[in-house]
Parts: structure tokens; C-alpha cells; sequence
């Protein structure tokens, strides 16, 4: 049997106060159950960001000949690659950028988890940057490397949906870094409002981590990876992008999109 005390009765009852103190003590606890529970998920991002990598790495073996080999096998009748194991940097490259710096890059704004959160907010914004440009300078390598390596080849290239992904999320990774500079100098953009900017900057750059991410997941499903990764490992190594991606997306959120929306 369930008991009702109308809101009058506790104001004539003096117990306003303690329920008062009470609903500010459970709203202390749960908020710091929230912040516990997004610091772990953040040094989970940071370790699986940094454990996807090396183990792309260590799959890849980068300059290995053994895609060289493979791919002489296809096609007998063309002839070796001039480049041993040109393929094999390929998947290090573009983990080392979607996966590892990248996401590095977007954490360094984490209030609970973030690596440098001894700088200011203008140090963290330089660090981010330039972790950007990095990620973006090894995508663009990575991406050299396929294409090189499919005119060795004869093969077409975006045939498929990993290539049209990983393009994709290439370009847009460019015009978020280019994007970035306004952010660095306002001064270059002084009719646009620098809380906007800010908006525009962290929601693109949501939507170009997602891209990064995608184009992982189906890198996830080829031939190459599939042949080497399978059971319970294959499954494992797809969580670690969907695991980093709903933490960013979290963060973001947190941050900008959640915040903006309740304001009036």
C-alpha cells in the first residue's frame, strides 16, 4: 500500500528542508557517478585508441613483402611490385590517424580525461590543432599509398565502400583543419560570432570522426582484414572505433550541442 504527502503537508510538517537536503544530496551522488563513469569511459577511449593502432600495426607488418607476394599470385602476368609491402602501410597510417590521433585530438577537451589538462584552454586549442594536422597529414599518405599501390596494380579505384568512406572522410578532415584556423584567429573571421564558430567547428568535426570511423568498420570487412581477423577477435577489433565514437559523441554533445539546445 503506497502512502502520498501532498507538498502542503511537508511544508506544515517543517520538513521542507529535509527534503530539500536530501534531493541535493542525490543529486550530488549521481553527478559524481556521472563524472566517474565519463572519466573510465574516457581512459577506455584512450586505450583503445592506442591498442586499435598497434594492433593494426602488428597485423600490417608495414614493409612487410607478403602483400607483394600475394598480389603477384592475383596477377601473374603483370610484374612485381616496385615498392615491397607498399599496401601494408596502408591500414597503420589510416588507424594511426582516425583512430590514435584523432581521437587523441578530441580529448584533449575532455574535462575528466584529458591528457593535458594542466594548459589553458588556448594551449589545449594548439595542441588539438596540430594533432588534427598530423591525423590529417597520415591520412593523406595512406591515401597516396592505396592509390599508388592499385595503378601498380591495374586495379579501379573507389570501388568500393571502404574506398568512397576513407575519401570522404579525407576531404573533410582537410576543410575541418582549414575550418580550425579561423578558430585559432578570430580575427580572420570578425563577422562571425566566436560562440558560433565554435557550434559549427565541434558538430562538423563530430560528423568527420563518424566518417574516420566508418571508414575503419569497412575497412573492418575487406578481404585483407578478414582473412587474417576472424571469431571473436574480428568482433572485438569492431567494438574499438564504435567504443571511441560513442565517447566522442558524448563529449560533444556534453559540450556544445546539449548545452546549446537548453539555453533559452
Amino acid at each position: 500500500m503506497r502512502f502520498f504527502i501532498s507538498p502542503n503537508w511537508i511544508s506544515f510538517l517543517g520538513l521542507q528542508p529535509l527534503a530539500q537536503l536530501t534531493m541535493a544530496l542525490s543529486a550530488e551522488t549521481e553527478s559524481h557517478i556521472y563524472r566517474a563513469l565519463r572519466t573510465a569511459s574516457g581512459a577506455a577511449a584512450h586505450l583503445v585508441a592506442l591498442g586499435f593502432t598497434i594492433f593494426v600495426t602488428v597485423l600490417a607488418r608495414p614493409g612487410s613483402r607478403s602483400v607483394r607476394l600475394l598480389s603477384s599470385c592475383l596477377t601473374p602476368m603483370r610484374p612485381p611490385l616496385l615498392i615491397p609491402g607498399l599496401f601494408s602501410w596502408h591500414p597503420v597510417l589510416m588507424s594511426l590517424a582516425f583512430s590514435f590521433l584523432m581521437t587523441e585530438a578530441l580529448l584533449v577537451f575532455s574535462p575528466e580525461s584529458s591528457l593535458l589538462r594542466s594548459l589553458s584552454r588556448k594551449g589545449r586549442a594548439r595542441c588539438h590543432w596540430v594533432l588534427q594536422l598530423l591525423a590529417l597529414l597520415c591520412a593523406l599518405l595512406g591515401l597516396g599509398l592505396v592509390i599508388l599501390h592499385k595503378e601498380q596494380l591495374g586495379k579501379a579505384h573507389l570501388a568500393t565502400r571502404h574506398g568512397q568512406a576513407g575519401l570522404l572522410a579525407v576531404l573533410w578532415a582537410g576543410l575541418q583543419c582549414s575550418g580550425g584556423v579561423g578558430l585559432l584567429y578570430p580575427k580572420l573571421l570578425p563577422r562571425w560570432p566566436l560562440a558560433k564558430l565554435k557550434l559549427y567547428h565541434a558538430t562538423s568535426g563530430l560528423v568527420g570522426y563518424l566518417l574516420g570511423s566508418a571508414s575503419l568498420l569497412l575497412g573492418m570487412c575487406s578481404l585483407w582484414f578478414t582473412a587474417s581477423v576472424t571469431g571473436a577477435a574480428w568482433y572485438l577489433a569492431v567494438l574499438c572505433p564504435v567504443l571511441t565514437s560513442l565517447v566522442i559523441m558524448n563529449q560533444v554533445s556534453n559540450a556544445y550541442l546539449y548545452r546549446k539546445r537548453i539555453q533559452p
